[in-house]
């Protein structure tokens, strides 16, 4: 594949992928999307992910039900967004393979409710190819979901996301 030339400053995906999981003391619960969408621009580090719930698969079906029905009500809060920054983009040579740690910041929207997040990432560089992951934790409770008392051992109070992207260059 060519490089990927000066003028490529912007990168999308329609097919990242969010893995999450919720380890309890009862249950580990974990699900995958893999239609999440991310765009990022090189130039100013600016990046943004959008995520429809109801995509979010799991291993049982009444797992999935409950998810999107009691907890996330998928129903009235469809998506979650990201929307922030590559802080120390200017490290990151888009022309030249390798590995390059990052540090990303923004808000988060889960359930209705924003938030303020950082996390550290890598964005991989690999024969023209752009990749993004980050892996953090979110507290349930930051984002108003209320776990009821009957399956409070079964669900964390704290989930891990992780997030994987091959990003492609926006051809105008």
């Amino acid at each position: 594949m060519a490089t990927l030339g000066i003028n490529a400053q912007k990168f999308f995906t329609k097919t990242g992928k969010i893995d999450f999981v919720s380890n309890a003391p009862m249950e580990k619960i974990e699900a995958t999307n893999n239609a999440v969408t991310c765009v990022l621009d090189t130039e100013t580090g600016k990046m943004q992910f959008a995520v429809l719930i109801k995509a979010f698969k799991f291993e049982k079906a009444l797992m999935q039900e409950h998810f999107n029905e009691n907890y996330m009500e998928s129903s009235k809060f469809p998506k979650a967004t990201f929307s922030g920054t590559i802080d120390n983009i200017s490290t990151v040579n888009f022309e030249q393979d390798g590995e390059y740690p990052v540090n990303v910041s923004g808000t988060l929207t889960i359930h209705g409710v924003t938030n303020e997040v950082t996390t550290p990432g890598a964005i991989t560089i690999s024969k023209g190819q752009v990749n993004a992951v980050a892996t953090f934790s979110v507290l349930v409770a930051d984002y108003d979901i209320k776990i009821p008392k009957v399956v409070r051992e079964n669900i964390a109070k704290e989930v891990e996301i992780s997030v994987d992207t091959n990003l492609e260059p926006l051809i105008k």
